[in-house]
């Protein structure tokens, strides 16, 4: 008897399932297991953005001082802001707050993209 691909993964999804809601543990299992592919996706982020800053450096530094700075602060307030989400988004003023501080440090990162581009 042979399944196809998609009753095999069902299959296997359905397994793992059981394990975790059967097997004494086995949520704590499952939350180690998802904390540490958080840490595998958090490293492979770091990694691609190390490549990406020494491939794109001289661009980087032909910004000039202030230009760098303000990159700089709103990729640091993205990267808080997006950490910070679950707690933002529980009360309204947090959700206004999320949304206002996304957007500006969106748009502080693309006026530096179109500003480099530009000269």
């Amino acid at each position: 008897m042979r399944l196809s691909a998609n009753a095999r993964n069902v299959l296997i999804i359905l397994v793992l399932a059981a394990l975790v809601a059967l097997v004494p543990g086995g949520g704590t299992v499952a939350s180690v297991i998802v904390q540490a592919v958080s840490l595998l996706f958090l490293g492979a982020v770091v990694w691609v953005a190390s490549i990406m800053y020494r491939q794109h450096r001289t661009a980087l530094y032909s910004l000039g001082d202030g230009r760098r700075a303000a990159l700089y602060a709103a990729v640091a307030v993205l990267a808080l802001t997006l950490t910070a989400t679950h707690r933002l988004w529980e009360t309204s003023g947090g959700s206004v707050a999320w949304l206002a501080l996304v957007g500006v440090s969106v748009y502080v990162g693309a006026s530096m993209a179109w500003s480099a581009r530009r000269f």
